[in-house]
């Protein structure tokens, strides 16, 4: 999942970032609550996990105006105010989940979890194009009977390309997508983890899916076709 972390405390945010990271999740932190909420209605997150005790800002304020500007994506609040009144008042601005400081780091990833499997949209829970599937909440994939052993970049890339089947992505867009503000991507790192991932789910299986649109970026057919079919050119 991309989460927007918002927390002020510093050992706290980096905790949650290297933690949250190692899970295989991108994130992305902020301790300004303007900042979060120009990001979160820029960015496609999956959950805003939500510090309520903000220096200069009011954490159920931002919640409750997250979702005035739209954001349906799931919003976990994250706070030392834990009675029971912070919690009906974060619930009740939009939150879906709380979660109390101090609190166990396992606990808080088995909520993202559960948040993951809920979902705030519609989506199928294999991806499927051709033969070949992807299963994001058990972060597996295949190309018909036979598994395909993916970092988790290469999944991450693999599933963005997947939602999107047919549409041309540029390196641009999936770099936003895929690497955190704080990331030193060079320009060439998309180039680099595409041409990984055909090495892994085209070339063994005498397949072209994964096409360069020269000058533009990527797309991902619906359909696979031979190996030796000619790269897409982009259109005017």
């Amino acid at each position: 999942m991309r989460i927007l972390v918002v927390e002020d405390d510093p050992r706290t945010a980096d905790m949650l970032r290297r933690g949250l990271a190692e899970d295989g999740h991108l994130v992305d932190l902020t301790s300004d609550g303007e900042e979060a909420l120009w990001r979160a209605t820029e960015i496609d997150y999956d959950v805003v996990v939500l510090d309520l005790m903000l220096p200069g800002a009011d954490g159920l304020d931002l919640c409750r105006r997250l979702r005035a500007a739209g954001l349906w994506a799931a919003i976990l609040i994250l706070s030392a105010r834990h009675g029971v009144e912070d919690r009906v008042n974060g619930l009740d601005a939009g939150a879906d989940d709380f979660v109390p400081k101090p609190f166990a780091f396992a606990e808080l990833t088995a909520r993202l979890r559960a948040i993951a499997r809920r979902g705030t949209r519609e989506r199928p829970s294999v991806l499927t194009a051709g033969d070949l599937a992807l299963d994001p909440a058990g972060r597996r994939a295949w190309r018909g009977d036979v598994e395909l052993a993916l970092s988790a970049k290469e999944f991450a890339l693999l599933e963005l390309l997947m939602r999107r089947t047919d549409i041309v992505l540029t390196r641009a867009a999936i770099r936003e997508q895929l690497w955190d503000f704080a990331s030193e991507a060079n320009s060439n790192v998309v180039d680099q983890y595409v041409a990984a991932l055909r090495r892994k789910v085209d070339r063994p299986f005498g397949v072209r899916q994964l096409d360069t649109v020269r000058g533009v970026g990527y797309r991902l057919r619906a359909v696979p076709v031979p190996a030796e079919a000619d790269v897409l050119e982009p259109t005017e």
